[in-house]
């Protein structure tokens, strides 16, 4: 599937090919940090296909539990992640699909890091809605 996404102001954009049968959530404690919220939902795209069109991405490097370095990139405008690969020789990118235009179209497939889940993250389909704004 093609999908192409840019961060929240725009200075990023980007593309790329993705198997949406492969997008899953991470609940593991960096990525709730980095996201700032409960977890992360990422897809992979192949090196070969994930293509930068306009900006260049801020990288920090995170190592992660195992000791594997990964580098985050995000917009160094409005701090929007973008994705995550390894250090050297990335094969992968962890596209964030939040970033995606086509985000409706990539629900998670699976969950992993889930010792780590915040209790109340696993079902809020309870929780009162509204379309738009507080409620």
């Amino acid at each position: 599937m093609h999908i192409d996404g840019r961060c929240h102001c725009g200075f990023i954009t980007y593309e790329a090919e993705v198997d949406p049968a492969k997008v899953s959530i991470c609940h593991c404690t960096d990525c709730q940090t980095l996201t700032g919220s409960a977890y992360r939902v990422t897809v992979p795209a192949p090196k070969d296909s994930f293509r930068l069109l306009t900006g260049k991405p801020k990288v920090y490097v995170k190592i992660a539990e195992s000791g594997t370095r990964r580098a985050h990139g995000f917009c160094p405008e409005c701090g929007t992640p973008i994705y995550a690969t390894a250090v050297t020789d990335p094969q992968v990118y962890g596209v964030r699909v939040g970033t995606a235009r086509q985000k409706a179209d990539l629900p998670p497939r699976r969950q992993s890091w889930c010792q780590s889940a915040l209790g109340w993250a696993m079902n809020i389909e309870s929780l009162p809605k509204n379309p738009k704004g507080a409620l």
